[in-house]
């Protein structure tokens, strides 16, 4: 049998993770300046982001894109 990997750069990797990690690299401030969402400018949390991210997809998608595009300076 073979063993596939998958190009999928989100595969195996959780939102807490993509999230935790996007924090810790660039803070809620810039986060919340580079996708416009008051889960991140207005008190900001990891538990109240990730509960309006995983109701809501075109945020999710945001933030997901935005791990993909400096997922290389982690």
């Amino acid at each position: 049998m073979e063993n596939k990997i998958s190009k999928d750069p989100l595969h195996g990797i959780t939102l807490q993770q993509v999230l935790e990690k996007l924090v810790a690299y660039y803070g809620f401030d810039t986060l919340g300046e580079l996708i416009k969402i008051r889960c991140f400018t207005h008190n900001p949390s990891i538990k109240s982001s990730l509960a309006f991210l995983r109701k809501t997809d075109w945020a999710r998608k945001k933030v997901e894109e935005l791990y993909i595009r400096t997922a290389s300076r982690f």
